[in-house]
């Protein structure tokens, strides 16, 4: 089985049913990892698990160490990432608690350390990012959502946005005009960064809220919470089913 690393965002910062086998704590050129990467058997398979915002979930989005998470998982050995993370929903179909594939991602966010292309240790080098996710995980998702009888919008633009703060509802007016359907803050640089290193990456976006202007009232931690229980229980049985199919 090609070396599978899934990694967590909110509301996953560890992984139910991940049987431990280790830890490993590394240091990196780039500084640290946003928390250990955790080996253990999923579903009677290998995985390595990595809580983006550090377990417990301290770390921001602009503030995670994108280069050293990815190149840690190079070094490791992983050849593809399952990305987890919880966005808003910007488009009609995008409702709470509901999961979307994306296969397009428009950057918002900046000041963020977004190459490894920029020292003497790497050549001056332009990636193709016409399609920023890996066909092959995306079409193996979608597989394995149906299999599981979980409903999923299979293709979506996904709007990375700056953090920590939530947009406004011009903002989002604004994406949903450039074509975003989900918005949210850690969607890059990781995949570009991925690409950079030769990784298959995709993402899973679970929908934690309407974004700002969808709906009256504040958007709540509480709402939130109760979307991401929901919607990360299906994200477990899609985890299963997806690593079942390799």
């Amino acid at each position: 089985m090609t070396k599978l690393a899934i990694i967590g965002g909110t509301g996953l910062t560890q992984l139910s049913g991940l049987t431990i086998i280790k830890r490993d704590k590394l240091t990196t050129p780039y500084g640290s990892p946003s928390a250990e990467f955790v080996t253990g058997e999923f579903n009677q398979k290998e995985v390595i698990f990595l809580a983006r915002h550090g377990n417990p979930h301290t770390i921001a989005p602009h503030k995670i160490n994108y280069r050293a998470n990815i190149w840690s998982l190079k070094h490791l050995g992983v050849e593809q990432i399952i990305a987890v993370a919880a966005v808003g929903g910007i488009t009609e179909e995008m409702t709470p608690a509901h999961i979307a594939i994306p296969d397009q991602i428009i950057d918002y966010s900046h000041d963020r350390k977004h190459t490894f292309f920029e020292d003497e240790n790497y050549p001056v080098t332009h990636i193709d990012f016409t399609y920023p996710y890996s066909q092959k995980l995306r079409s193996a998702l979608i597989t394995a959502a149906a299999n599981a009888n979980i409903s999923i919008s299979p293709i979506g633009t996904y709007g990375c946005t700056q953090g920590p703060r939530l947009e406004t509802a011009a903002e989002i007016k604004r994406m949903e005009k450039d074509g975003c359907n989900v918005v949210g803050m850690t969607g890059m640089p990781e995949a570009a960064l991925a690409k950079e290193l030769g990784m298959d990456y995709a993402a899973v976006s679970v929908i934690a809220n309407w974004a700002a202007g969808k709906t009256t009232g504040e958007i709540t931690m509480a709402e939130i919470e109760q979307h991401l229980h929901a919607g990360m229980a299906n994200i477990e049985q899609l985890l299963k089913s997806f690593i079942s199919l390799a």
